[in-house]
């Protein structure tokens, strides 16, 4: 048994007191790699085959007889999903004709291990909610003074002239949303949500919530979208649209392909306009596709965003939160397999990606703080970087204009509370209510006219030269590009007010 390392997400956590601090992170308490399960302890895997025939008489014995199990089978993408105990299911699945590629999920055997969180949102008390609405004006939700980052991307000009159609549905695949907190209730739609933790979705009414020990990720992140603009705590981006929650992440805070492939297709199937992706997809920070496990993972998510693309959706993702150079030619992980043994692996981006994020078709977002910079923690990279658009930074790099404390992102938490959080993970729900603020006024365009009409109306970010966040004299990242398009702000930062007046 292995105790693993840290795992960092696309959230920063920030603790009372403290103006940033470490990753929100997930440590399971025990787990186990894929070549500890000769004791029969069960494993997921993703067989990919032709799409649209379903799944031929061939392969399905050829999976029982390796000691399968289908959980399901995504016959318009070509995905099974496939639990076994055989450690070496993949390894003769691979061989039979008909499969293009199958690999493991994940390290750690079915089910996973529990959790300990290090770090939390920082929550707001109620004197700092009494204070802030003692300085909301009239037309302002109780805690939009503290709401630095609507006024960053002229949501708040851009609420004038709409709040957004409720025609519009943005699903946040994620950790589970809070459809019972008083900002995200008024526009919950149930219908497109689902739990797709186990790669099948399971609609039980009310699965899509976190449970009280898991991460409020999820329900943040729907806030920001699309907070009812209601006279209560925070306004969204988008304020009029509809938000759905598809659960993806287990009790211990995993994203697994099985569970990614399933949102996906789910979110395609139930109409969904955008979709919000704050995560990477685990065990692996990259996926080597001269890994054949590795190489599974990639094709099948691959296939299902491409999939919901075809059918409408435009998915949005977040770059990260590790300060790497997504661009460059090499990148040291240190932090995968992440349900495993981590070790320290250098790999190419331009041949082992970060999913969804780096996946065609996908708009990656990197995260500026209140004065407009490249947030000190964002991925970066020229051709990576599609836009850009606030995610929080410390107050001691980019501290926002009174009457706004705090240089983080505020948003719902689970319980009708209200917290502080940081990271691309916040970045990217301002992009994906953008998103949907161009579909509300343009509701017949395709995710590519929705896409350029993004890129198009961002505003122009030129590179920060020197960036020196820290101010201790010495660079901290490298921009390249020119002003309309580079490698810390892509085409420029998200712009909601030209999202509906052009």
């Amino acid at each position: 048994m292995t105790v693993p390392q840290p795992r960092h997400r696309r959230v920063l956590a920030v603790p009372l007191g403290m103006a940033m601090a470490a990753a929100l992170a997930f440590l399971p308490n025990v787990s186990a790699s894929a070549a500890d399960t000769g004791d029969g302890t069960s494993l997921s895997y993703v067989v990919n085959v032709r799409p649209g025939h379903g799944t031929s008489e061939r392969v399905q014995r050829a999976i029982d007889r390796a000691g399968g199990s289908v959980v399901i089978a995504y016959d318009e993408i070509g995905v099974i999903v496939v639990h076994s105990s055989n450690a070496d299911f993949a390894r003769i699945i691979r061989q039979v004709p008909g499969v293009d590629s199958a690999g493991a999920t994940r390290n750690a055997p079915l089910p996973a291990q529990s959790t300990t969180d290090v770090g939390t949102p920082e929550v707001l008390s109620s004197e700092q909610v009494a204070e802030a609405d003692a300085q909301a004006t009239d037309g302002q939700d109780p805690l939009e003074p503290l709401q630095w980052d609507l006024p960053a991307i002229r949501a708040d000009k851009a609420h004038e002239v709409t709040l957004g159609s409720p025609k519009v549905t943005v699903a946040v695949i994620d950790t589970g949303v809070d459809d019972t907190h008083p900002d995200i209730a008024p526009n919950f739609d149930a219908a497109a949500s689902t739990n797709c933790v186990s790669g099948k979705p399971d609609t039980t009414y009310g699965a899509w919530r976190p449970s009280a020990s898991e991460s409020p990720h999820g329900t943040h992140v729907a806030g920001e979208i699309a907070g009812a603009k209601n006279g209560i705590g925070i306004t969204g981006v988008a304020p009029g649209v509809k938000v759905a929650g598809i659960k993806v992440a287990t009790s211990a805070g995993y994203f697994y392909t099985e569970a990614v492939v399933c949102g996906f297709v789910w979110a395609a199937e139930h109409h969904v306009d955008v979709t919000n992706n704050s995560y990477y997809t685990d065990p692996w920070y990259f996926n080597c596709t001269d890994d054949p496990d590795q190489k599974a993972l990639v094709d099948a998510i691959t296939r299902a965003s491409l999939f919901a693309e075809k059918k409408g959706t435009v998915n949005v993702a977040a770059a990260g939160n590790e300060s790497y150079d997504l661009a460059s030619d090499s990148i040291t992980d240190p932090v995968s397999p992440n349900d495993g043994t981590p070790r320290d692996r250098v790999i190419d981006p331009h041949k082992c990606y970060d999913i969804p994020t780096q996946l065609p078709g996908v708009v990656t977002v990197a995260a500026t703080g209140a004065k407009g910079l490249k947030s000190s923690f964002s991925n970066y990279g020229l051709g990576v970087i599609d836009i850009a658009a606030p995610g929080g930074d410390a107050t001691a790099y980019q501290k926002p204009e009174p009457p706004a404390t705090s240089g983080l992102i505020l948003g719902p938490l689970p319980g009708g509370r209200w917290g502080y959080m940081a990271g691309t993970s916040m970045a990217t729900p301002h992009v994906v209510g953008v998103a949907a603020l161009i579909k509300s006024t343009h509701p017949h365009a395709s995710p590519a006219l929705v896409k350029a009409l993004l890129y198009a109306e961002a505003t122009a970010t030129p590179c920060t030269d020197p960036y020196d966040i820290n101010g201790d004299g010495k660079v901290d990242a490298v921009c390249q590009g020119s002003k309309n398009h580079n490698g810390f702000y892509g085409w420029g930062t998200a712009d909601a007010l030209a999202a509906v007046t052009r």
